[in-house]
């Protein structure tokens, strides 16, 4: 389902820089990847899902506690036609406590109801993964939007790990080894970062980041690959790719026009 990339880098973890991490203001959000494959039909799946997103499951689950922070579509990627939705909830409690106000719901019980009850299907499959937001970054990030510019685009990364072990040190280099700063200085602004917890090709950590374009994506990282603080990082031996991360992975959406983050 996703394109693969590879990245041949060395990264560490300094102990001066572990050792100043603030600590994070707030506890860490769970998160759910949604994703819907869709079929382009005369059932107009992709309007239809997107109809009811908006105007029906969005407001039910603020009303239940969590939110949906992004709904995107597939700009670069195999397998589509297909969205993805983004939300968020404090915790595993509080997402059991959603689920559970969702099923009480009258109104949007009745709304969903009655999508499924048209003729035809409002998408083939849907799957769910759930992250544990990192620390450092403990819950989505909205990037501001300017008025007048066009929509942008969005990148979804799956580092894959063989085992928990190499994936947190895999985490650490993001979370202590300063590789989010370099990320944020050369361009590349992150909408979350996250490790999963239930879900596909476990272990691994998922990130998202967001372009004014591809051209922007293609300069932004660009500019990190020639970084002297990445190049630094990535000179000390010990953590490559070959050691702790076992795939590398991407998709590139868009966002629907109602998405929050957008």
């Amino acid at each position: 389902m996703l394109l693969m990339t590879r990245r041949k880098s060395l990264l560490t973890v300094p102990a001066a820089a572990a050792a100043s991490m603030p600590a994070a203001a707030k506890p860490r959000s769970i998160l759910e990847l949604r994703y819907f494959q869709m079929r382009n039909s005369a059932d107009g799946q992709m309007q239809r899902a997107g109809d009811f997103i908006r105007d029906s499951y969005m407001p039910a689950l603020e009303r239940a506690g969590g939110k949906v922070y992004g709904v995107f579509a597939n700009l670069i990627a195999p397998d589509g036609p297909f969205l993805y939705m983004l939300s968020s909830f404090p915790g595993l409690g509080a997402m059991e406590t959603a689920l559970d106000k969702l099923n009480a719901d009258t109104k949007y019980q009745k709304e969903r109801s009655a999508l499924y009850a048209k003729t035809g299907l409002a998408y083939q499959r849907m799957e769910s993964d759930l992250f544990r937001a990192f620390a450092t970054m403990p819950d989505v990030e909205v990037p501001p939007v300017e008025a007048g510019k066009p929509s942008r685009i969005f990148e979804l990364r799956t580092y894959e790990s063989n085992s928990p072990a190499t994936l947190q040190k895999k985490i650490a280099m993001f979370e202590t080894g300063g590789e989010t700063a370099i990320f944020r200085r050369v361009g590349l602004t992150p909408v979350f970062f996250a490790e999963a917890i239930s879900g596909r090709r476990m272990p691994n950590l998922t990130y998202m980041l967001v372009y004014d374009s591809l051209a922007a994506r293609e300069k932004n990282w660009a500019a990190f690959v020639s970084d002297p603080a990445w190049l630094k990082l990535r000179a000390t031996p010990g953590l490559s790719d070959a050691e702790i991360v076992s795939n590398i992975s991407n998709i590139l959406l868009r966002p629907l026009p109602f998405s929050p983050v957008r």
